[in-house]
């Protein structure tokens, strides 16, 4: 999914007024072959729902999945991901790269 910066920031911000809670993911290096450049951005509602991308699908549902952890604990956290991962295969990172995504609760 290809969504405008300010779409993305526009969307969550939508989402606070209605009083939802809201994390971002933001691709923060690149190694290799990466679906996304960093500084690209995945917004999630403590709902489920999201917009962005921050690996053109592969790793959406993990980064979502712990975005609604890190919203219920407040602690921001560091995911990696890439193919000598075993973890990546598993979400569909078999690009030959690796990601890392920092994820933290928007205040």
């Amino acid at each position: 999914m290809s969504t405008e910066r300010s779409d993305i920031l526009e969307t969550a911000i939508g989402w606070q007024d209605a009083g939802h809670q809201v994390a971002l993911a933001t691709v923060v290096s690149t190694w290799g072959s990466a679906p996304r450049p960093a500084g690209s951005q995945l917004a999630i509602s403590d709902s489920g729902d999201f917009v962005g991308s921050v690996s053109g699908g592969c790793v959406e549902g993990a980064v979502v999945a712990e975005a609604l952890q890190i919203m219920k604990s407040d602690t921001p956290k560091l995911l990696e991901f890439g193919v000598s991962d075993d973890a990546a295969w598993e979400v569909g990172l078999a690009c030959g790269g690796r990601i890392a995504v920092y994820v933290e609760k928007v205040n």
